[in-house]
């Protein structure tokens, strides 16, 4: 009789705090809230226990852990690993570390010769961004890209080109390319982690527990808040 793999999944990587428990690549629960002031570290270890006693499960039942490894927030993404990291340690259990724009990607409804293109807001008109195709192999590696009126143009004037994430938006007011589709506002999930995080794991895909560190793709600024000078990330 076969093993039940059960993975914690954790995306932290923008507003938005996601956990879910997957089974075998499946998710079977999921909790999350997206608050611009951030609830990561209020809500992330709440949300843990949570899921661990709704769904009945041990915490020394969970076969790994999946984080979401970035780009993204300096904040969310410290807080995400640090919390995965603990976890691992404690639990002598591995880490899987999942791009963000990758798994954003899988969120992604596309015709099957388009190019997937997610985008996450890294302010003004910059984005942090990769292009994948639909079996989501990488063709372009994850960059940052401050967006202009013939960005994409390369991949455009291939074929239909999905562009989806919170990015979106600034670049959907510049673009009129006829292959060009957008999906705005959707953000990262820890949904799409479990089945990729899975792959990882029959595959001994596994990070050093010591040694990982999230993917900021750009240093880390801190921009002080005109009303009460708290740095915001």
């Amino acid at each position: 009789m076969s093993t039940s793999v059960y993975l914690l999944c954790i995306e932290t990587s923008t507003t938005n705090c996601s956990v879910s428990i997957s089974k075998n690549g499946l998710t079977i629960a999921k909790k999350e809230d997206n608050s611009a002031q951030y609830s990561h570290a209020e809500s992330l270890h709440v949300f843990i226990k949570q899921l661990l006693d709704s769904e009945q499960i041990l915490i020394n039942q969970l076969a790994g852990i999946v984080i979401s490894k970035g780009p993204g927030s300096y904040t969310g993404l410290r807080i995400g690993v640090s919390t995965a990291k603990g976890l691992c340690y404690a639990l002598d259990i591995p880490l899987i570390a999942v791009n963000t724009l990758e798994s954003l990607a899988h969120q992604a409804i596309a015709p099957k010769n388009a190019y997937i293109i997610p985008m996450l807001d890294a302010r003004r008109m910059e984005v942090y961004t990769a292009v994948l195709d639909t079996s989501f192999n990488t063709i372009q590696k994850t960059k940052a890209l401050v967006l202009e009126e013939n960005s994409y143009l390369d991949f455009l004037d291939q074929k239909p080109c999905v562009f989806i994430g919170n990015g979106v938006a600034k670049f959907q007011e510049i673009c009129t390319h006829p292959n060009a589709m957008f999906t705005t506002n959707l953000l990262p999930s820890s949904e799409e982690l479990g089945k990729i995080g899975f792959k990882k794991y029959n595959q001994k895909q596994f990070e050093d527990v010591a040694y990982f560190e999230p993917f900021y793709l750009k240093d880390f600024v801190v921009i002080k808040s005109k009303k009460n000078s708290i740095p915001k990330v």
